[in-house]
């Protein structure tokens, strides 16, 4: 069960190894989720937003990137975020630092008070990825938006849009002409798309499948000659064909084999 397959996972489908079960339309009192990508030269812009929403009484996460593969060095640089946003945009209102260094009494306790209304942003690592429900955190804002995959930021995105108001994503990046294609082509596919269904698809385009037979879960296919999503039609009749033969005969004899017409 996932909201976002990994490319592998997705590919699997194929082969008839996974069985697929779609839930495709959300609960019908949400609103789909509004995302705009930001060039960092216009941040400034997506913090003005931010501070009328949180006048309104709603609520927000900031998002801070992995830069290194370090977990301290990671809540490091979230704690640093926090306490610049304290000083500059988001002065005056009131701001929690959530990341994997601290207790899991404290992440508790946090989350809490975040559910609570005593807090208006959470400035987090990705340990918010999964399982937080917080319906008044309307806004979310991911700095460094072109260093995540386009399934992790999906996921982000899922934090807000949990309630009936409008929610926001605002995905800050490096200037456009300093990104790689594969980063504008999955910051260009969040802002046209919600759906997820769709995301994982355009996901296992940009990345690649990844193995059959192994574990790697992106990049180049064993496959040599087809692209699984552009060959889908031709991949589903070769599934139906091979369907029928796993219900024929393993043998026919010739002599009684059908003649054609």
């Amino acid at each position: 069960m996932t909201a976002t397959p990994i490319p592998r996972t997705l590919a699997l489908t194929v082969y008839g190894d996974l069985a697929v079960s779609e839930i495709a339309k959300p609960p019908a009192s949400r609103k789909p989720v509004i995302t705009r990508w930001i060039p960092e030269e216009r941040a400034a812009e997506a913090y003005r937003r931010l501070r009328r929403l949180l006048d309104e009484g709603r609520q927000a996460y900031v998002v801070c990137p992995l830069i290194e593969e370090s977990e301290t060095s990671v809540a490091r640089a979230a704690e640093q975020e926090a306490d610049r946003l304290r000083r500059a945009e988001l002065r005056g209102f009131r701001i929690g630092c959530l990341h994997g260094r601290l207790r899991t009494a404290d992440r508790r306790e946090l989350m809490q008070r975040f559910k609570a209304r005593e807090l208006d942003v959470l400035v987090a690592t990705t340990v918010i990825e999964v399982g937080v429900d917080v319906p008044n955190a309307t806004v979310m804002i991911v700095q460094e938006a072109d260093r995540f995959g386009l399934a992790q930021l999906h996921q982000l995105r899922g934090r807000v849009g949990r309630g009936a108001e409008q929610s926001y994503t605002l995905l800050i990046s490096r200037a456009k002409e300093e990104l790689t294609d594969s980063a504008r082509e999955r910051l260009e596919a969040l802002v046209e798309s919600t759906d997820g269904f769709e995301l994982a698809e355009r996901d296992l385009e940009i990345r690649g499948e990844g193995q059959l037979f192994g574990t790697r879960q992106a990049g180049l296919s064993d496959l040599k000659f087809t692209k699984l999503r552009a060959d889908r039609p031709l991949l589903e009749q070769a599934r139906e064909a091979a369907a029928e033969l796993v219900d024929a005969p393993l043998y026919v004899d010739p002599a009684e084999a059908p003649i054609a017409p």
